[in-house]
């Protein structure tokens, strides 16, 4: 049954995402606290590893989750139903619809989507920013909240860092180069975890 469910939940998220992994995060992580299938905390942590391997976001997690909750089946189906939908529309616009930017209706979908990507990438950044930099388990239970200094700490020289490389180097720091320093930072922020 677990299998069925990350197989239709991941093509579903497949199906109605646009804007790729970062438009999709909003969604998963709607979908995967509902199932219970992670905690807030472990999702934060889900994006973060998924952010630092190698490949497509939305590929990585959908991996991840489907590993942690059914080993390596649940890893295959939920990967096979996050990639089935693109795979299958890209599919279709290759064989069929050759100029298909070229129509006026397809200009006019594309035009409405990309506010609406923009839109819930940024409310999916505020959120983990809020959950992350506050130690909120929820938006919505405000009760007993924190603000997580080490969290905070690691914003602040990474900030720092990326605009002393805008202003002595004319360009900001690569973002792996980032990803790389704030784990570093993480172990000598939060050696006890």
């Amino acid at each position: 049954m677990i299998l069925l469910d990350l197989f239709l939940t991941f093509l579903l998220i497949g199906a109605v995402s646009f804007g790729g992994g970062y438009g999709m995060i909003s969604l998963v992580r709607e979908q995967v606290l509902a199932h219970g299938w992670l905690t807030e905390s472990e999702f934060l942590d889900m994006i973060a590893v998924s952010e630092s391997t190698p490949g497509p976001l939305a590929v990585n997690m959908a991996t991840f989750i489907g590993s942690s909750q059914a080993g390596f089946p649940g890893a295959l189906v939920a990967t096979l139903g996050v990639v089935l939908p693109a795979f299958l529309i890209i599919l279709l616009i290759a064989a069929v619809l050759k100029n298909l930017l070229r129509y006026r209706g397809v200009e006019a979908f594309l035009s409405g989507v990309r506010p609406t990507v923009v839109g819930l990438i940024l409310g999916t950044a505020v959120v983990l920013g809020l959950a992350t930099l506050f130690s909120l388990g929820s938006l919505r239970d405000t009760s007993g909240v924190t603000h997580d200094a080490g969290a905070f700490l690691i914003l602040f020289c990474l900030l720092a860092l990326d605009a002393a490389s805008r202003t002595w180097r004319g360009r900001a720091i690569a973002p792996i180069l980032l990803i790389l320093l704030s784990a570093v930072l993480g172990m000598l922020v939060y050696p006890h975890i």
